[in-house]
């Protein structure tokens, strides 16, 4: 790819909020089929006051990133699985799939459509991608919408939670994200509607975020906030929850890979009861946004769990692990075979 002059942004004083590019893919999907997308403009969309999108929360998203390498390139980090995560959220909620192949190039299109974009190697910021679908169209009943659009955007990212990698505070809510049986699975949007007032609780109660405990017997950890939960035990375990409620994270899965493949650890994915919290020397939440963020101290029921280094420093493991995750997605480490594709 060819050096473009980079936009005028502080690289170094991003949050994780939105800025306007110059481009965004956009396709129509209209009497059964999908037409071939084009990039174009304008950041707005014009559709029916009758979408399914609007009234039975027929839309779901995805979210991904791309990152400059050393030597000027820029890649994408597992496509592919963002692809094949946002087909089994489309037809958990009857929605047309984008075909996995055409995303991934449509998602390599407006990337290097919007190169200047692309923070550069070293700035501790990416460039986040949001591809989403929604049932558009003159609807009224309770079924399926017969137009869909799907888009991708792009804008400019610094982290999620701010400060970097320093440990935060969560705390358990009351509160469900999804049910066992529901769309907890799928990345849709009416899980997070769902999560909105219970982070805002425990951001006006001073923690970073809350933790979802499942909604059947609210013993087992499910997810923190918009996030996947590890633990890492003294005797070298990588602990994760097994859940059907809980969104299958590509980063979760990739640090499954890595601390069982590179750091020589016990990966165990299985309940977590919150009650057990305190065997863990370490702990964490991991995704796309979040990257590998430590959890300083989890409280439940009035009482507060410290982790490592009594919840005020990053554990050697979640370093590791986050060092790992970060050099593979800069190209600065050599990567599993299929993770890195790059934006040519």
């Amino acid at each position: 790819m060819a050096e473009q002059v980079k936009a005028d942004i502080k690289w170094a004083d991003l949050g994780f909020e939105y800025i306007k590019t110059d481009y965004r893919f956009i396709s129509y999907f209209k009497d059964g089929s999908w037409d071939k997308g084009e990039l174009i403009e304008d950041e707005y969309l014009r559709i029916h006051e009758g979408s399914t999108a609007f009234h039975y929360g027929q839309e779901c998203f995805e979210g991904m990133k791309a990152f400059s390498a050393k030597d000027g390139r820029v890649l994408l980090f597992r496509p592919d699985c963002n692809a094949e995560r946002m087909k089994n959220s489309c037809e958990a909620i009857l929605m047309p799939p984008y075909p996995v192949e055409k995303f991934v190039e449509a998602v390599k299109k407006v990337v290097k459509a919007n190169e200047r974009f692309v923070p550069p190697y070293g700035s501790g910021a990416s460039l986040y991608i949001r591809p989403y679908m929604i049932g558009v169209g003159p609807n009224l009943g309770v079924k399926p919408s017969k137009e869909y659009i799907f888009s991708i955007f792009v804008t400019p990212v610094g982290p999620y939670f701010k400060g970097g990698l320093r440990p935060c505070d969560m705390v358990t809510t009351e509160y469900d994200r999804a049910a066992p049986k529901g769309t907890g699975s799928a990345k849709v949007g009416g899980n997070y509607a769902a999560s909105l007032r219970p982070h805002k609780i425990a951001v006006n109660d001073g923690f970073i975020d809350c933790i979802y405990l499942d909604p059947l017997s609210k013993r087992n950890i499910e997810e923190v906030g918009a996030a996947n939960f590890f633990g890492i035990t003294p005797d070298n375990r990588f602990v994760t929850p097994d859940s059907p409620s809980i969104l299958p994270g590509i980063t979760k899965r990739s640090l499954t890979y890595l601390a069982e493949n590179r750091l020589g650890m016990k990966v165990e994915e299985r309940d977590i009861s919150i009650e057990e919290i305190d065997r863990f020397s370490e702990a964490g939440a991991c995704g796309t946004a979040a990257v590998v963020t430590p959890i300083g101290s989890i409280t439940h029921n009035g009482k507060t769990t410290r982790f490592y280094g009594n919840g005020k420093e990053v554990g050697p493991i979640t370093k590791k692990l986050y060092e790992l995750l970060t050099g593979i997605q800069n190209g600065d480490i050599e990567p599993p075979e299929g993770w890195i594709v790059e934006v040519d």
